[in-house]
Formats: structure tokens, sequence, C-alpha cells
């Protein structure tokens, strides 16, 4: 009972909002031992490609795999709704911060034995993404693999070329980000009235503030947890000075499009015009970035006092349900998807991902036919400045997900950013000591 009450509320707002259908074939767990499913989701695109990978694992071996794909909006509810039910499926994507969960309630396979006999490349796979699903009972990052990154994501940070040559403005350096002086500098050289109607119609950026505050927290040296991640540690000035310049941008620079004129076209949808300078751009957005009006390319996030950029890394992982009738093969299947070559050469070659191995991305980097050129700014970020958000790193994400919840005044100028943060630590503290609460009580509950 313990195990069924902590997962249906680890599900959280995602289960509660999901309520449709899977398409695909197949049961969530197929009652024949040599038939695998595989269960994922993601865009129309992303699942054809996905699809197409699985489709030469069995011409390879010979295994019938079921896929079962989902929209991301179905896929917390249906893969809660099938681990309560006993109907796991073999193979399954998993967010990050739900490994210490699924491992501790006996939901994934350990895959340590299936890695050390594969001649699949393994090694090759970023360290950073296989430590990102290890876990000893006390924290990520040591102990038994409990899952394949199925990608890594690094949110990298990019500029409209074009705009920059329209508006006269020197573009970024590729190597040495801007403090955050001189990105203001050039955000306020960007914004302007382009067409003479009197009207502001270009930025210098639009901050996304749930992806991009860690490139400014991290920047500037604060962080969101201690070094134990057991210390919420958001009321530090470093952390508020971070905040602030972001609020500024818009309310006090105004280079950043204002709350009126983000009611009828986000910030995202006025970089896909053209109308904006500085803007985020991730892996998966590659595909649609390309066919824009407009050149673009990568740049190092703008760096606050410790002169060093930051940013965020993304990932899913690609686990294996720990009552698989084939874990052997189930795991084969994790780990050709992680980073067999052929594998590997559809899901990034459709712009899905960077490769997820470090021999493919070196050859990957050298490409120049498409954008982005700089896509070295991508492998530093994963081997130099990006860290993974710490949600990803604790027994629950919900004490991280308090501090956005009564955010939007202080975004909008209307409440002061110390007072904020200084009453947000102690809720958010709240959650976080109850997500140890938890871990303890479910270790002692399977033990």
């Amino acid at each position: 009972m313990r195990r069924r009450r902590f997962l249906t509320a680890a599900a959280g707002a995602a289960a509660a909002a999901a309520t449709g259908v899977a398409t695909g074939c197949g049961n969530l767990h197929s009652n024949d031992p040599d038939v695998l499913t595989f269960m994922f989701r993601g865009s129309t695109e992303e699942r054809d490609v996905f699809s197409r990978a699985v489709d030469v694992f069995v011409q390879r071996t010979g295994y019938q795999v079921d896929i079962i794909s989902t929209s991301a909006d179905q896929y917390a509810t249906k893969l809660q709704t099938a681990i309560l039910g006993n109907s796991t499926p073999d193979v399954f994507y998993l967010e990050p911060p739900r490994t210490m969960a699924y491992v501790t309630n006996g939901v994934l396979a350990d895959l340590s034995e299936y890695v050390e006999a594969t001649d699949l490349p393994v090694d090759d796979i970023w360290p950073a993404g296989l430590d990102l699903y290890r876990f000893d009972g006390e924290k990520i990052g040591d102990g038994p693999l409990y899952a394949m990154p199925k990608d890594l994501g690094p949110f990298s940070f990019g500029y409209n070329k074009t705009l920059f040559e329209e508006m006269g403005v020197e573009p970024p350096d590729k190597d040495v980000p801007l403090d955050w002086d001189e990105f203001l500098a050039r955000c306020t050289a960007l914004t302007g009235d382009r067409d003479g109607d009197g009207t502001t119609d270009a930025w210098g950026t639009s901050v996304n503030i749930g992806a991009e505050i860690h490139s400014y927290v991290w920047s500037n040296g604060g962080d969101w947890v201690d070094a134990d991640r057991r210390t919420v540690t958001v009321d530090t000035p470093e952390f508020a000075e971070a905040l602030q310049y972001i609020v500024d941008l818009r309310e006090k620079h105004g280079v950043t499009p204002s709350i009126n004129e983000t009611e009828g076209l986000d910030g995202y949808q006025r970089w896909l015009r053209g109308q904006i300078g500085f803007f985020p751009v991730a892996p998966w957005d590659l595909t649609l970035y390309r066919t824009l009006d407009f050149e673009f390319d990568l740049c190092p996030y703008p760096a606050g006092a410790t002169g060093t950029s930051a940013t965020n890394i993304g990932s899913l992982g690609i686990g294996v349900s720990a009552t698989s009738r084939r874990p052997d093969r189930a795991a084969e299947l994790a780990m050709f998807l992680a980073c067999d070559p052929e594998a590997q050469a559809i899901i990034v070659g459709e712009g899905q991902t960077i490769p997820n191995t470090r021999s493919h991305a070196a050859k990957w980097v050298e490409e120049t036919d498409v954008e982005p050129q700089n896509k070295q700014e991508y492998i530093d970020i994963v081997e130099d400045y990006g860290r993974f958000v710490p949600n990803a790193m604790t027994y629950t994400p919900e004490w991280l997900d308090a501090f956005y919840t009564n955010l939007q005044p202080v975004l909008e100028g209307r409440q002061d950013v110390g007072e904020y943060l200084e009453a947000t630590q102690p809720v958010m503290q709240g959650f976080l000591d109850t997500g140890y609460e938890q871990l303890r009580i479910d270790q002692k509950a399977n033990s």
C-alpha cells in the first residue's frame, strides 16, 4: 500500500492533466515472453524516428517489439497506470526526477550486468548521461545503473545572425561569453522599430524563466540547493541579483517584449518570426529552426559575477521494467537505442538530439553544411559548463515547482525580489524535507 500511495502521488500534475489514450499497438505488458513492449512519447516526428530505429533492432536481432507511443501530455498518466496495475512495459522512457522513486519502489531493473556483457559501445556514451541514472540508495551519481540515457539535451543559447547584420550590431564571440553589462548593451542595440511605423518590432532577447533562470543564477554564483542537496539556497544575494537582472531586462530596460506585447505572440513565436536577437536553441528545435527565414548560430550564455557561462542539460532515460520476462532482451533494446551507431545515425540525422556518444559527436561538430555552424557549443555544455537541474537528483521534484507558484508578480515588478525569495525558501525547504522523509519511509517499506 505504501508503494501504491507514493507512486500515485509521484505522477503529480502531469498525471492529473493527461487523460488520453495512447496510439500504437500491443499491450503495455506482453503475456508472451518473446515479445518486448516499448513505451515512449514525443512529437509525431520523434515517434516516427524512434520507430524506425526500433525496426533496425528487430531486423538485426529477430526479436519482436510492440511499440506503444503517446504524445507528451498523455505519457505520465499512462505509464503510472501501467506501473500501478503491474503491467509496466518492458522498456520505457522515464524522467530523471523519477529515478530514485522508481528504484526504491522496485520499478526499474539494474542494468549493470547487461552493460558489462554487451558489445555495444556503452562506454562511449557521455559519462554525465550515465551517471544521471546511477543510484546507490542515497544519492544520484553513484551505484548501479538503472537506465540508459536516451539523450542529453544541452540548453544552448543562440542568436539571429540576420537581425544582427540588419541592426548593425556586433555578433557575439563563439568562445568568450558576454558579461551582463555587455549583453545588456547588445540587447539594447537590437531593440527598436525596424519598419518605421513607430512601434517596436525587434528585441534583444526574450527570457523563458523556467528554462533560462538556471543560467543566470549559476553564472552569478548562486544555486538552488547546497552541495548535499539538503538545503534550499534561493535566499542568497547571488540568487537575488540574478533574478533581479532578469526582471530588469523587461521592466527597467525594455529589451524584451512587454507583458502586453506577449499576449498575442510570445517570445518563442517572435523568435520564429525573426524579431528576437538572442534566444535558446535546444537540439530538439533544430529541425524547425532550420526552416526559418533567417540565419542563426550558437554562442555562450552571458556570464554573471563568476565570469563563466552556465546552463542546464536535460535528459530522458530508457529504463527496463524490474518485472520484465526478458530483461536481457529489454536491456539490449535500451542500450541499442542509446548508443548503437546505426540507431544514432537515424536519431541524430533527423535533428532530434545531439549524438549520444563522444566519438559520433566529434564527427558531428565538423558538419558545417547545416545550421548551426558552431555545434561545438553543444559539446562544450555537455563536457564543461552545463549542469543538471537539481530536482533531477532529489527524491521528489515538487520542491522546485514551488519556486514558480507565485513568481509572476515578481517578474512583473510588482513584488520585491528579496522578499519573495526570503518567503519562498522555507516553503521549498518543506517540500525538499518531505521528499527525503518519504525516501526513508519507502526504503523501509521495501526492505
